[in-house]
C-alpha cells in the first residue's frame, strides 16, 4: 500500500491512524505491517467497508476530508477495506546498515550469508558483483544497470532488495548506494581476494 508521507507523519505523531483503499483482494491482514519511509506501520485492523458508512470523522483520521476519500475510492474496482494502522517503530534495517564495524564473527555470517544466496540463485553468483557494481555507480538507474550487466530490471531490483534486508545497500532517488555496513562488507570481501 502507498502511503503518503503526509499521512505516514500523522500515523507517527498519534494524529491519523485510519487508511481506505480499493482491493481486488486483501492486500494486508491484521498484524501485518509494512516497511514506510518512517519506519514500519502495523495493521491492526483490516475490514471491509461499504463507503456510505464512512463517516466525517473517519476520512479526517485517514488525512482527507470525506469528499476527497470517496472521490478517490469511486475511480477503483473491489471492496472497499479500512485498516487501522499503528506506528510499530523504527525499520530495523536502518540501525543495521549503519552497524559498519564487524567482529570476526559478523564478518564470517555475512560472507556465509552471501555465499548461500549465490548458491541458491539460478543466474549463478552475484552478491559481490553486485553490491561493486552499486559501489560504483550509487544512484544510477536500477535498469540502466541491469541493462548493462544482462540483466532485466525487476529480477535485478528484487536482488538488490535482498542486500537491503541484510543493511548492505540503500534506496536512493533514483538507484541504490551502498550503506556503512555494505561498504565494510565489500572492504572485507575485498580483503579476501
Amino acid at each position: 500500500m502507498m502511503i503518503p508521507r503526509s499521512v505516514l507523519d500523522g500515523v507517527v505523531a498519534g494524529k491519523l491512524d485510519l487508511a481506505f483503499r480499493r482491493w481486488t483482494r486483501p492486500m494486508h491482514r491484521v498484524g501485518g505491517s509494512q516497511r514506510t519511509a518512517v519506519g514500519v506501520v502495523r495493521f491492526d485492523e483490516v475490514d471491509v467497508v461499504d463507503p456510505a458508512t464512512i463517516t466525517h470523522e473517519d476520512a479526517l483520521r485517514s488525512g482527507l476530508p470525506l469528499d476527497e476519500l470517496l472521490a478517490r475510492l469511486e475511480h477503483k474496482e473491489g471492496d472497499v477495506y479500512r485498516g487501522r494502522l499503528v506506528w510499530a517503530g523504527v525499520d530495523e534495517r536502518v540501525a543495521l546498515r549503519e552497524r559498519s564495524r564487524l567482529g570476526p564473527r559478523q564478518r564470517a555470517e555475512i560472507v556465509e550469508t552471501l555465499a548461500a544466496m549465490d548458491s541458491r540463485s539460478k543466474h549463478g553468483p552475484w552478491t559481490r558483483s553486485h553490491l561493486e557494481l552499486i559501489d560504483a555507480r550509487p544512484g544510477e538507474l536500477a535498469e540502466t544497470i541491469a541493462a548493462d550487466v544482462g540483466r532485466t530490471k525487476l529480477p535485478f531490483k528484487a536482488d538488490i532488495r535482498r542486500l537491503k534486508e541484510l543493511g548492505l545497500t540503500e534506496s536512493l532517488r533514483p538507484g541504490y548506494r551502498l550503506s556503512p555496513r555494505g561498504r565494510a562488507v565489500l572492504r572485507h570481501l575485498r580483503s579476501l581476494d
